[in-house]
């Protein structure tokens, strides 16, 4: 006897059912064969089948987006109330415990959307505020169900947890319908916390973080050991951070014994906060602040500079891949300038935190600035963002940040 599904069903063609079947949870709006009967509404859960009515997997819907429906699971078993919610939660926060050192754990990415099975949302852990960002239909609907239990799970734990603040003034919640706005996420029975900015400590450094009005939702959680890796090579060494942002790479650079660091961003309200962080630890004395524009900065300093420890670590210069190759000529201008500036036997890091520059471009890239600028880089290391930002295989999108330590010579 047939198994009746409690969902309603759509079809999709073989190139979604290959991309299922190789681990992507996402089915675009022209990948879908048959529409789901009976029509459900926007947000529901619905059945993926191919067109033989396999099975695929279930997921939300979203009839704004041209990503139609993002999976939850493959399991026709799956029943998604509570218990599996928690699961999820409890499954995610196991997995940071296991990659981070404990010392990380109040500051860390808690979930990392389709890559935690959480299609839609972010979750980063500030201390004891979690921050989140919400950008799929689906889970903005059950957010008044997951935010409480995964507050739970961690409190479980032992971590205090004071409050959840949602930074839902992304541009992307448009494309699902959904309104732009950022504000606390009312827990039952708990007064809203009074302050929007939290101190928190990664790699013995302390930040403020401003999680209502910095970029995304507050800081950059994912170069955690990149940082790290940039306080070992820096000791002795004079070093210039562009696009410091909080200045995060420059105080690294400074705790780890750095002669000089110069921290530039264009953001006054970036540098101020930088400049604070650095009277914070202790490390006014070692380290000075530029508001500037780092493309007209690099040229102006040509022949000049005194620089042997040069970090770009800039803003995505492309979010999409239409705009992919006019991005790495932004790319290519700063690497180019910072590899003239440095001297023979100086060090450069450079990264980019955009999935669409690919990292066989950004190598590409790489070499040609090379060429241009008559230099030779020696490698030192490649590496990527923190585990506590998994990449996810089969789901390109959770493979973003590239990460190069060079010698130039």
């Amino acid at each position: 006897m047939k198994t009746v599904r409690p969902y309603p069903a759509c079809t999709v063609t073989k190139k979604a059912e290959a991309a299922i079947l190789g681990g992507h949870p996402w089915v675009y709006a022209d990948e879908i064969t048959a529409p789901p009967l009976p029509a459900p509404a926007n947000g529901a859960l619905v059945d993926v089948l191919s067109a033989k009515g396999r099975y695929l997997g279930t997921g939300f819907l979203s009839e704004a987006s041209k990503i139609r429906v993002r999976l939850l699971s493959r399991s026709p078993n799956d029943r998604f109330d509570a218990a599996f919610w928690r699961r999820r939660a409890e499954y995610a926060w196991a997995y940071r415990k296991t990659v981070l050192a404990p010392e990380d754990l109040c500051a860390c990415r808690v979930i990392f959307g389709e890559a935690d099975q959480f299609p839609g949302l972010t979750v980063d852990r500030f201390g004891d505020i979690l921050v989140t960002q919400t950008l799929s239909y689906g889970m903005e609907q059950r957010k008044g169900l997951i935010f409480p239990l995964l507050a739970e799970v961690l409190r479980a734990d032992g971590q205090a947890i004071r409050g959840i603040y949602e930074r839902n003034d992304a541009p992307l919640r448009e494309r699902e319908g959904l309104a732009q706005g950022k504000g606390w996420f009312a827990l039952a029975g708990e007064a809203e916390p009074a302050c929007t900015r939290t101190l928190i400590t990664e790699n013995g450094v302390q930040y403020e973080v401003d999680f209502e009005n910095g970029q995304k939702t507050g800081f950059f959680l994912d170069q955690k050991y990149n940082r790290r890796q940039v306080a070992k090579l820096a000791r002795g060494k004079h070093v210039l951070d562009c696009f410091t942002h909080t200045g995060s790479f420059a105080l690294n650079a400074a705790m780890g014994g750095a002669a000089h660091v110069t921290a530039v961003d264009v953001s006054e309200a970036a540098v101020e906060l930088a400049r604070a962080n650095a009277v914070r630890n202790g490390l006014a004395g070692v380290m000075d602040f530029v508001c500037a524009d780092v493309f007209d900065l690099l040229p102006s300093l040509e022949g000049k500079s005194g620089y042997d420890f040069i970090i770009l670590d800039p803003p995505a210069f492309t979010k999409a891949r239409r705009t992919a190759e006019n991005a790495m000529r932004g790319y290519k201008e700063i690497n180019y300038r910072a590899m003239k500036l440095l001297p023979r036997g100086g060090y450069l890091a450079t990264a980019s935190c955009s999935h669409f520059a690919t990292e066989a471009m950004f190598v590409k890239m790489l070499q040609s600035a090379a060429a241009d600028a008559h230099r030779q880089l020696r490698q030192i290391e490649v590496r990527q963002q923190a585990p506590d930002h998994p990449i996810l295989w089969g789901v390109d999108e959770t493979n973003y940040l590239k990460f190069f330590l060079f010698q130039v010579i």
